[in-house]
């Protein structure tokens, strides 16, 4: 014959979670089938129940923190750091770029040979926009090159006024936006090549504001010398 026998369970996850019935002394309370006779277990101590549970912290808490250190920990060159002229015959750690390396999302389509957009007025005050943040620095916002850096000793850029690149196509100013030219790094990374157009197209704006021919001016403005002015 069985019979319904009240035994207590110790629970790892603390109060609140168990079997049948209630919780006590750490475990929880249950019943179970048993034969007649067997002994009911006896409960584990109050304080037992509480290090399981800080013992199953500290395991996880270890198995995370080893996750880490075989990055951490693994061999590697720290920035600037010499290398091995065994492994790299130059010494430099830092390595340049595999040739016909190209960033993520950069447009591998021909560069075309003419300005690929309508010349509107919106265009324009696009290029004066991005001009003046990235060009002006240096070139100032007439164009002539003598922007606020060189005003503090940073070498004197050509004036866009020259003759030489009066006669530049478009295309040039959007190659040296690209590329780079001299000491000018390049702006690719910062210019999208529609914004270089616009610039390219601003700039011969600048070029025509002082250099306009009579035949060109409005109504209402008159020449003055090195250029056109509001009357």
């Amino acid at each position: 014959m069985k019979r319904r026998i009240p035994i207590s369970l110790p629970s790892p996850f603390g109060r609140g979670v168990g079997g049948e019935g209630r919780l006590r002394k750490g475990g929880c309370k249950t019943t179970a089938l048993l034969p007649s006779g067997t002994l009911t277990p006896t409960p584990l101590p109050r304080g037992e129940g509480h290090l399981l549970r800080v013992g199953i912290v500290v395991i996880f808490a270890l198995a995370l923190a080893a996750c880490g250190q075989a990055m951490d920990n693994q061999p590697k060159y720290e920035t600037f750091e010499p290398a091995n002229p065994d492994l790299f015959p130059d010494g430099q750690s830092a390595r340049p770029r595999v040739p016909g390396t190209i960033a993520r999302g950069q447009d591998l389509k021909p560069r075309p040979d003419h300005i690929p957009y309508k010349v509107t007025m919106e265009l324009l005050k696009r290029g004066r926009e991005q001009f003046n943040v990235f060009c002006a620095p240096c070139h100032s916002r007439l164009g002539d090159g003598d922007g606020i850096v060189v005003k503090r000793g940073f070498p004197h850029p050509p004036s866009y006024h020259s003759q030489r690149l009066r006669a530049a196509p478009l295309v040039h100013f959007y190659d040296v936006i690209t590329d780079g030219y001299g000491i000018m790094y390049s702006y690719a990374d910062r210019v999208t090549p529609h914004d270089r157009w616009a610039i390219a197209a601003y700039i011969r704006a600048l070029q025509l504001s002082q250099h306009a021919p009579k035949k060109d001016v409005p109504p209402g403005v008159t020449l003055a010398s090195g250029g056109a002015h509001h009357g």
